[in-house]
């Protein structure tokens, strides 16, 4: 059954000595913007975060990251579901309910569109990118006296602040599900904490907002990303020497204040604001921290706040 009630999402996390999202096309160099001196990482990279993690939970997914052509996962999907239709196997799969998809296979030929979106990922300050060098395993040639050699990119260190919307309109086509849901949000949080791999180890989940509006409301608070703000552990404005230097999260707060206007503004129409923090992210709201700065929000809201852990 298609979920009924608007949801957003702000999900912050850490990434420390790893690439966020390398760019394959110069040099898996990690992406950024290069006038802002930001970080950046593609909704696609968050996407696939989600589907790792749900192939590790045992949930059917249609784009599995293997090498394979369309034609060769529809054949493996029909046989595994029993189902004769391109249509039938993406209403079995939790990606394409929540993600949509494009199908052009034979005489078969559909688009959903995703009832969840994600915009890019952004650090919420400067941050520098560092290449290492290092040696390669073997060398070239078997005369070769001298192993070759190996560039790679990383980040020090960077706060980074993803948006989503879930729009309850979209999953009436798609039949995406109140209880799929639930379950991305737990994706996200769990799979960037299982991101394990050689250039992704080093990142943390800090922080997710999960605001559920009520059924009559079908506009949204938007862009939650850019209403935080990375502050000093003084509660002042970070400068360009400040932002870069961060490694830590003891090195700065997260102030919530630019949320209140908006949900003070649209707080009756709030039904509900689930919250997972890690305590390790230093947070503040009208001068209070942490837990008491999530409480600001609840009071501010009017809703309930239900803070979870996974």
């Amino acid at each position: 059954m298609a979920f009924e009630t608007r949801r957003e999402i702000l999900f912050v996390y850490s990434v420390r000595d790893a690439n966020p999202n390398g760019d394959p096309l110069n040099a898996n160099h990690p992406r950024m913007d290069e006038d802002s001196g930001q970080i950046l990482a593609s909704d696609v990279r968050v996407k696939r975060t989600v589907r790792d993690e749900w192939l590790r939970r045992g949930e059917a997914v249609f784009v599995d990251g293997e090498t394979k052509t369309l034609a060769n996962r529809v054949k493996e999907l029909k046989e595994q579901f029993g189902v004769d239709s391109g249509k039938e196997i993406l209403a079995r799969c939790i990606d394409t309910r929540l993600f949509g998809s494009t199908f052009a296979l034979g005489k078969e030929s559909f688009s959903w569109t995703g009832p969840v979106q994600f915009k890019w990922a952004r650090s919420f300050h400067r941050a520098k990118v560092e290449m290492i060098q290092g040696t390669a395993a073997f060398a070239t040639k078997d005369e070769s006296g001298q192993r070759s050699f190996r560039n790679e990119y990383l980040v020090p260190f960077c706060l980074l602040g993803v948006y989503g919307i879930a729009n309850q309109y979209a999953s009436a086509t798609t039949g995406a599900s109140a209880e799929d849901l639930d379950s991305l949000v737990r994706a996200l949080w769990g799979g960037t904490n299982n991101l394990i791999t050689r250039s992704k180890v080093g990142h943390a989940s800090r922080l997710l907002l999960e605001l559920e509006w009520k059924e009559e409301f079908c506009g949204s608070l938007g862009f939650m990303d850019e209403k935080v703000a990375l502050r000093s552990p003084e509660n002042l404005p970070l400068s360009e020497e400040d932002q870069y230097r961060l490694r830590r999260m003891e090195d700065c707060l997260l102030s919530l204040d630019g949320l209140l206007p908006a949900l003070e503004a649209k707080g009756e129409f709030l039904k509900g604001l689930r919250v997972f923090w890690d305590g390790e992210l230093p947070l503040i709201c009208r001068d209070v921290r942490n837990e008491k700065a999530l409480k600001v929000l609840e009071e501010v809201s009017g809703a309930s706040l239900s803070l979870e852990s996974e």
